[in-house]
């Protein structure tokens, strides 16, 4: 390994894991110590995460303020060191910190909040691909429709919250005041996607998430006739699958089928 080499490891462990190794390489400056840049650039290290991370994150900055934001931001900093050369997936795993870590773990609706808002980011990142439409339908022999076996768009994405996130959420985006937080009877299905180029949110029922789930598992479209039909009005059972499967078509949610056996 050459100096150079070695001088660079010791500098990102210096600012990423706080090692002091370096400063064993480094001169003082003509006003300030070595230890006092290092804290600088530390500083304006961690600086320029919180601002990406207001960035990634504009409606939970707009509900938590400055400074509760940027006090959690630190944390998040302090506890999940970037690894990642591409600033666009540094606050990924921020959900999963809010939900874990006190004191925010004690408020769902924040990590709530948070997933709603990586969930859109990720689906507007996804990979380009195909988009089922009523055309692709149109060879599908008659007999077979009951083992097409459908496959979510890559963009989609399924969240259950437990508490009025989505409605905070859309408070939020539309700049109105939020309302008091609660923790829902029963959880809010919601779904996530891209359609073209705009992240797509709306809530589901509980039904169609039900089915939406099971489709997303591979099950045939004949399968999800039968569990529809056991979950409500069995008569209408098919009709109501073909109107879900109508809507996930008409909104790019699916990226195409198979055929079963």
């Amino acid at each position: 390994m050459s100096d150079f080499a070695r001088l660079q490891g010791a500098f990102q462990r210096a600012v990423l894991d706080g090692d002091a190794g370096v400063l064993a390489d480094l001169l003082d400056g003509p006003r300030e110590a070595r230890g006092v840049m290092l804290d600088v650039y530390r500083n304006a290290y961690v600086l320029r995460l919180v601002e990406t991370m207001r960035c990634e994150n504009p409606l939970l900055h707009a509900y938590l303020g400055d400074e509760t934001f940027d006090a959690m931001a630190r944390a998040y900093v302090a506890a999940r060191p970037s690894r990642h050369p591409n600033l666009r997936w540094f606050s990924q795993d921020l959900p999963a910190f809010l939900a874990a870590t006190p004191p925010y773990g004690d408020h769902p609706a924040v990590a709530e909040l948070s997933a709603l808002e990586t969930a859109l980011a990720d689906a507007f990142d996804a990979p380009d691909e195909a988009v089922l439409g009523l055309a692709d339908f149109a060879g599908v022999p008659p007999d077979s429709f009951t083992a097409l076996v459908f496959r979510p768009h890559a963009s989609a994405r399924r969240l259950d919250l437990r508490t009025n996130a989505f409605t905070l959420w859309s408070a939020l985006r539309d700049e109105e005041s939020p309302p008091v937080v609660e923790t829902l009877p029963a959880s809010d299905k919601i779904i996530v996607w891209r359609q073209e180029d705009t992240a797509m949110v709306r809530p589901l029922s509980v039904e169609e998430a039900m089915l939406w789930d099971e489709a997303c598992g591979d099950l045939p479209f004949g399968v999800l006739c039968d569990l529809a039909a056991t979950y409500d009005d069995p008569d209408g059972a098919a009709g109501r699958v073909v109107g879900y499967l109508q809507g996930w078509v008409g909104a790019g949610l699916l990226g195409g089928f198979t055929i079963g056996r």
